[in-house]
């Protein structure tokens, strides 16, 4: 098969996997679609559990209260349909692996992303509620504390992101030193620097409040050490492998 046939054939493969993608979405969002609200609720929980007793959520858009949920159940659909997604992705890049490489990248693809659900969830379970229980605890006398819906759905975006995305750092830890751009001594070595960085990186990334900042930097921090950990676990295991033969 010449280069030409090869491409088309790659191409074509492309279009069936992004095609299963894009079906597998719809079939979510339409599931998921009719309770569009009650998603919004349950991701708005954390907040409206901290406001004043009668407090609630405002709309200043006059569309808002209808595409902001349905922004939700889009997210939900994408997180659901997350994990074969991944499968599709794996299927097409899989041919052109070696047989060492498929045995290290199936497991960072299925770790990352168990990963970067544990770092929304640990938003939404452990930061939310200190970060919501701070903001409506410091309002002035006289100040009610009525959200945008829209303005809300961005800041759990961004968190969520911040968080999933913080989390991923035991996977990067781990590809970085098995391609050899970086060596387990130089990972120790640069240890103060990385605590420096995590604080920064949640000075960034979540409000300004001291909490929520420790509370990105110091999971951050400790991941690094996990991925250290894992990395030295990795290496230990394949020179007894090299040993052995």
């Amino acid at each position: 098969m010449g280069t030409s046939e090869n491409l088309i054939a790659h191409l074509i493969e492309l279009r069936t996997r992004l095609l299963h993608l894009v079906i597998a979405l719809l079939l979510a969002f339409i599931c998921l679609f009719p309770w569009a609200p009650d998603l919004y609720t349950l991701l708005a929980q954390p907040l409206l559990a901290k406001l004043p007793k009668g407090g609630q959520m405002i709309a200043t858009g006059v569309t808002t209260p209808f595409f902001v949920p349905v922004k939700v159940a889009m997210m939900a659909a994408f997180l659901i349909t997350l994990p074969y997604t991944l499968w599709q992705i794996w299927r097409f890049v899989a041919p052109g692996l070696y047989a060492h490489e498929k045995r290290l990248v199936l497991p960072l693809i299925i770790a990352s992303t168990l990963l970067f659900f544990s770092g929304m969830a640990f938003a939404y379970f452990a930061v939310f509620p200190l970060v919501f229980g701070f903001i409506t605890g410091i309002a002035p006398q006289g100040v009610a504390v009525m959200t945008d819906i829209n303005e809300y759905l961005s800041f759990a975006l961004g968190m969520f992101m911040a968080f999933g995305m913080t989390f991923q750092v035991p996977v990067a830890v781990v590809i970085l030193v098995r391609i050899g751009m970086v060596s387990i001594e130089k990972l120790r070595e640069i240890r103060p620097y990385v605590v420096v960085g995590a604080f920064v990186v949640g000075a960034i990334f979540t409000p300004p409040d001291v909490v929520s900042q420790f509370m990105l930097a110091i999971p951050m921090w400790l991941l690094y050490e996990a991925g250290v950990v894992v990395a030295s676990w990795m290496g230990t295991k394949k020179a007894a492998q090299a040993d052995s033969r």
